[in-house]
Formats: structure tokens, C-alpha cells, sequence
């Protein structure tokens, strides 16, 4: 019974103690989006028929239109090489691919709108 009480006391304190930077816990917070200003994919991407519009904005944020509904998905980007990350505010994720100047997401191309 004692060393239980032990264990409770021990809990008790170390919940009271602040967490460090760069502690495991501190580690999986969320990270902010990383500025992407001079990334060359920053901009607008439709599709052909203009149905489905990206726009990659400078913070890391992105904002997608789908036919009349404007910003209709939002959330943020990463982009690695040629890889493109998306959170979706709502918690989706998804993924796309630059190939020689054109986006390829999830059964889409897009194309860069200047």
C-alpha cells in the first residue's frame, strides 16, 4: 500500500513539472507551416476544365476551390523535391506529385494558372 501511495505522490509531482523544449511530447505538437515565399509552386493550379482549383499560398497554407463552392477544402502544405503534402483542416490528408511542371493529385492534373 505504501509503495502505491509512492507511485501516486511520484505521478502527482511529475505532472507538475513543465516539459522542456525539445522534450518527446514537445516533439509531436503540431508543426507551424514553414514559409514557402520564393518556392516556385507556390501560385494557382487548375484542372483543365477548371473545375478544381489550388491555391498554394507563401505561409504553407492552401485553399481549394471545387466548381462554385470557393474554398472548399483548406488546411496546409509541405512540399519536398517534387512531393506535395496536404492537412486538410478537417484532419483528411493527401498527397500529389509535380512532374514536369504539372500537378498530379489524387486521379487529378492540375496545371499552373498564372
Amino acid at each position: 500500500m505504501k509503495q502505491l501511495s509512492m507511485l501516486a505522490a511520484t505521478v502527482a509531482l511529475t505532472a507538475l513539472v513543465p516539459l522542456e523544449k525539445g522534450s518527446a511530447q514537445m516533439q509531436t505538437e503540431k508543426r507551424a507551416p514553414q514559409p514557402a515565399q520564393n518556392h516556385p509552386y507556390v501560385g494557382m493550379w487548375v484542372t483543365a476544365d477548371g473545375r478544381v482549383r489550388h491555391h498554394l499560398l507563401a505561409n504553407g497554407r492552401y485553399d481549394e476551390a471545387r466548381g462554385n463552392r470557393e474554398s472548399a477544402y483548406q488546411g496546409r502544405y509541405e512540399v519536398r523535391g517534387n512531393h506535395i503534402d496536404y492537412w486538410d483542416d478537417t484532419g483528411f490528408t493527401a498527397d500529389g506529385e509535380f512532374i514536369d511542371g504539372v500537378l498530379h493529385h489524387g486521379g487529378m492534373i492540375l496545371y499552373r494558372r498564372d
